[in-house]
């Protein structure tokens, strides 16, 4: 038997608190998995003198993370602070400069800093993992990057932000607004106080970036994602895609493109029929097409303590048995720099919600803005008339370029019988 695997957890919050959990209720099973015993060693939080329902008696309390990570007693890491820069940053630097495999759910670091953090565990000869920064429990990134390895990843998608995917289908299942429906998310802990980065789009961007990544071998480029949140979406837009057969969602979506990587964060309304549309509440969802395999997909809770624990301990089983791959699953070295496509030159369908005046003339001169530039419609609905009064418009269109129809809408929003900004939402064909 191997000598016991000792670990130190910087971060005590929900997931630092799940890993602790699942270490001690699950110790016999993790032991026949890796072959050796996992023993946690030592932890760094704020506050010790809280109670957080775990015995934590015989771990040894850092209050500086990163002269834990440097610990020589501490074998392997886990980061679960959080964030991009500041103490999460110099705790895995720290130990990777030490040598020492890292383990970490943090997605805004690995999405911001990845390829310079692979590069500096390559060089040390450690494993720096990262499965539970991306779809909480669902294991993503050990399916692109070892069950998808024999094959060209030709595209991916998915639901990545419980928080967004929860607010939709309730606004869907209750027809009331996105404001009361945030409000309520926020009351039963699926919403933070600050809602800003799950419902603009942040959070699953960072996914996102790091998901494009491990697909398509290149530099993880979150700069390069066209990010847009869920805030404009109405109920009334919720209305009309089940009328025209379609749901809303909020997609990640990923592709290469003769103009390059296409990244793409917003709102889609995405066919009824297909099995991502009834991907429901806070779970996540994320597809990947290859070019032998065909197409995957994986579904499950995307956060929380259980399902986030669960990846963090799936990876430091990986490193006590000695499997080892690419942190994105090729070398650092290797990683291409790819140029981010325009959004400009993205080629989809469109739906189109008008607030008009309803007087003669109004869809001739909405028509002709469309006809200018090319694009061409699929469906209008127009209800009933009321002469002089505001009415919804809702257009749908064939494929066209973005740019012509971002220059469309903007002669739209000048006409002076409508009434409001044009409200669009992309149709994805999946």
């Amino acid at each position: 038997m191997k000598p016991p695997l000792r670990l130190a957890i910087a971060g005590l919050g929900t997931v630092g608190l799940g890993v602790v959990q699942l270490l001690q209720r699950n110790a016999e099973l993790l032991e026949q998995r890796s072959g050796r015993r996992l023993v946690l060693g030592a932890v760094a939080a704020r506050d010790r003198r809280r109670d957080r329902g775990v015995d934590l008696k015989a771990v040894r309390w850092f209050g500086d993370a990163a002269a834990m990570a440097g610990d020589p007693e501490i074998d392997v890491v886990v980061e679960l602070i959080g964030g991009a820069e500041g103490v999460a940053r110099a705790v895995v630097e720290t130990a990777l400069d030490q040598g020492k495999p890292v383990v970490t759910a943090n997605k805004a670091l690995m999405a911001q800093h990845g390829a310079a953090l692979a590069r500096r565990a390559e060089e040390r000869g450690v494993t720096l993992a990262f499965e539970a920064a991306v779809a909480g429990g669902i294991p993503i990134i050990k399916a692109l990057r070892e069950g998808l390895a024999a094959n060209t990843v030709t595209r991916l998608y998915g639901i990545l932000n419980g928080t967004c995917n929860y607010i939709l289908t309730t606004m869907r299942e209750s027809g009331r607004e996105f404001a009361e429906v945030l409000a309520e998310a926020q009351k039963l802990g699926y919403a933070e106080a600050d809602p800003s980065f799950d419902i603009d789009g942040v959070d699953a961007a960072h996914k996102l970036a790091i998901l494009t990544s491990v697909a398509f071998g290149g530099e993880v480029d979150f700069a390069g994602v066209h990010i847009e949140g869920i805030r404009h979406i109405s109920a009334v837009d919720i209305d009309f895609a089940a009328e025209l057969g379609y749901r809303i969602k909020l997609l990640g979506l990923a592709r290469l493109t003769e103009h390059g990587v296409e990244q793409r964060v917003h709102a889609c309304m995405v066919p009824r029929t297909t099995p991502i549309a009834h991907v429901e509440g806070v779970f996540n969802a994320v597809v990947a097409e290859g070019d032998f395999a065909g197409r995957i997909v994986l579904e499950g809770r995307g956060a929380g303590a259980g399902p986030t624990a669960s990846a963090v301990v799936a990876d430091i089983i990986d490193i006590a048995t000695g499997r080892r791959t690419p942190t994105f699953g090729v070398p650092a070295s290797a990683l291409r720099k790819r140029p981010a496509a325009p959004m400009a030159h993205h080629q989809g369908a469109y739906y189109i919600r008008l607030m008009v005046v309803d007087r003669p003339g109004v869809i001739a001169d909405i028509t002709a803005a469309l006809r200018d530039e090319q694009v061409s419609l699929e469906s209008m609905i127009q209800r009933g008339r009321a002469p002089g009064e505001a009415v919804p418009v809702v257009l749908t269109t064939h494929l066209t370029e973005e740019a012509a129809m971002r220059r469309a809408l903007d002669r739209i929003s000048r006409l002076d019988t409508v009434l409001e900004p044009p409200r669009m939402i992309r149709i994805e064909d999946l």
